[in-house]
């Protein structure tokens, strides 16, 4: 019983779930009365999300759209970083959605700094954009799953390569 066991805590947003929240929006809106003949597009580019509308209140509602999609296909809204609105080409306000994956340096450290002070004898160590933890009880691993879950953290995290 002496080995270690231990997981990974990682922050990753599917981005096929993602796409496709995208797309569900676009069409719902493409359909909408209230959008009929405006200039609103949604352009997923590699790790963001580019919203434009004829206004600030359109935009609003696109992203109203976009958000209740992305909650139906278990998307997390914590990966989202809003940029803030600014005029575009034609009339038009556009605005840009940074996605966030992995987990920043401040968070590693906020999460690390959580795990030590519940004085679980567990080990962990920042890895790159996620966080290894080990011991040797599987029951204080799970208390630090628990633990995470339940700390109101400013993004969404997984638990991966439990062993």
């Amino acid at each position: 019983m002496a080995a270690e066991s231990s997981f990974d805590i990682v922050s990753k947003l599917d981005m096929q779930e993602m796409n496709n929240a995208v797309q569900q929006a676009m069409r719902e809106i493409e359909n909408r009365f209230d959008f009929k003949g405006t200039k609103t597009d949604m352009k997923l580019e590699k790790d963001e999300l580019i919203v434009v509308s004829d206004d600030e209140y359109k935009l609003r509602s696109v992203i109203d759209v976009l958000q209740s999609k992305m909650a139906k296909r278990g998307v997390s809204l914590k990966h989202l970083e809003y940029g803030k609105v600014e005029p575009a080409a034609g009339a038009t306000v556009r605005q840009t959605i940074k996605l966030r994956q992995g987990i920043d340096q401040n968070n590693a450290k906020q999460i690390n700094n959580l795990i030590r002070d519940s004085k679980l004898k567990v080990k962990s160590q920042i890895q790159g954009d996620q966080i290894r933890v080990s011991g040797k009880s599987k029951d204080d691993l799970q208390a630090v799953i628990r633990l995470l879950r339940e700390a109101d953290l400013p993004l969404e995290l997984q638990f991966v390569n439990f062993r």
